[in-house]
C-alpha cells in the first residue's frame, strides 16, 4: 500500500468538486472533514499558499506524501514512502504529476539520509524544504495521506475500471496484459504494488501503474459523483489525510481548477542505483535534475 499517494488526493479534490455544486449541507459536511485534516506549515508564506493563489486562478504546486501507518495523527513522524509533486494549471487546463524517488540521497543536519526520511526530521516543513531544494521550484501546499484507508475508499466507489499493462500474479490476484478489470480494493492494491515481474522497469513500472489507476479513480469520481457522496467516504478521508490547505483553498480548486484535473500528465524523476554506506540509493544526474526542474517550471507557466 506504500506509494499510493495521489489517489487519495485526487478523490479528495473530486469530492470537493462534487459537493460545491450540490448545496449547503454537503458543503458544510466537506468543510468539517477538511477542518479535521488541518496541519499548517511554517515554511510556506501566506502569499504563496494554495488558498491565496487559487483566488486568482494561478497555477499551484502541491507536495503529495504517502505513508503506510495504522493510525495517522498530528504527531506522526514516520517516513513518507511515496512522494510526488502535482502542478495544477487552470490556464493550460492540465495537471502534471511528477513522481520523486524516495531513495534519493539528501543531507539533514550534515547526515546523509534518503529523501523519504525528511518528514521524520521535521514533519511536512522538512519534506517541503528538501523537495524545493531538489526540484528548484516553490511549493504552495502539501497533503500527507495514510494508505491504510485506501482499500475501503476504492470499495466505496464500487471498484474502478483498469486495463492491465502487464501479465503477472501478485497477492493472489492474476492479471493479463491488455485485459480490462473492474478492480476492487484488494485487487487494485495488488496491481499497483507489483514491481518484480515488470523488468527492466521495476519500481518505475510500479509508479506508472499507480498513475494509471489514479486517473481511473478520478475519472469515475468525476463522471459519477454520487459514488463519493456518502458519509463513509468523508469519514475515511478525514481520518487518513493531513494537509495545510484550507477549506477556502479546496473550494477555489473546485470552482476554478476542474478542467485541469480532467487532463493529467505523468512523469518520473529517474536516477541510477548505487550502494552508499550499505544503503541502496538512487543518484540523480544534474541533467535529470535540470530536466525535472524545467518540466515543473513549464507546467507552472
Amino acid at each position: 500500500m506504500k506509494k499510493w499517494i495521489i489517489g487519495f488526493c485526487s478523490l479528495l479534490l473530486a469530492a470537493v468538486l462534487v459537493v460545491v455544486g450540490i448545496g449547503g449541507y454537503a458543503l458544510w459536511r466537506t468543510n468539517g472533514a477538511i477542518q479535521k485534516m488541518q496541519q499548517p506549515t511554517k515554511t510556506i508564506k501566506k502569499a504563496d499558499r494554495v488558498e491565496t493563489l487559487t483566488k486568482d486562478s494561478k497555477p499551484i504546486a502541491i507536495l503529495l506524501l504517502g505513508t503506510d501507518t495504522g493510525a495517522l495523527d498530528r504527531n506522526y513522524k514516520g517516513r513518507t514512502d511515496s512522494m510526488m509533486v502535482a502542478v495544477i494549471n487552470p490556464q493550460k487546463q492540465q495537471t502534471l504529476l511528477m513522481s520523486l524517488q524516495r531513495d534519493t540521497p539528501i543531507y539533514v543536519n550534515g547526515q546523509m539520509v534518503k529523501l523519504n526520511a525528511a518528514y521524520a526530521y521535521g514533519s511536512a516543513d522538512s519534506s517541503i524544504q528538501q523537495v524545493e531544494k531538489l526540484t528548484g521550484i516553490k511549493l504552495n501546499g502539501y497533503a500527507l495521506i495514510n494508505m491504510g484507508g485506501l482499500e475501503s475508499i476504492v470499495n466505496s466507489l464500487g471498484g474502478v475500471s483498469v486495463t492491465s499493462n502487464l501479465t503477472f500474479t501478485e497477492f493472489g490476484h492474476s492479471f493479463i496484459n491488455g485485459t480490462t478489470y473492474n478492480m476492487q480494493g484488494d485487487q487494485l492494491l495488488a496491481y499497483v504494488r507489483e514491481r518484480h515481474f515488470d523488468l527492466p522497469n521495476g519500481d518505475y513500472g510500479r509508479q506508472m501503474r499507480q498513475q494509471q489507476v489514479i486517473k481511473a479513480i478520478l475519472a469515475k469520481a468525476v463522471s459519477n459523483p454520487t459514488t463519493i457522496f456518502n458519509q463513509r467516504f468523508f469519514n475515511t478521508v478525514s481520518a487518513n489525510v493531513l494537509t495545510d490547505m484550507s477549506f477556502g483553498g479546496f473550494k477555489n480548486l473546485a470552482l476554478n481548477y476542474r478542467h485541469a484535473l480532467n487532463n493529467i500528465q505523468s512523469d518520473q524523476m529517474r536516477g541510477t542505483g548505487a550502494m552508499i554506506n550499505g544503503q541502496s540509493m538512487q543518484l540523480m544526474s544534474q541533467a535529470e535534475k535540470d530536466r525535472v526542474h524545467n518540466e515543473l517550471e513549464n507546467a507552472l507557466q
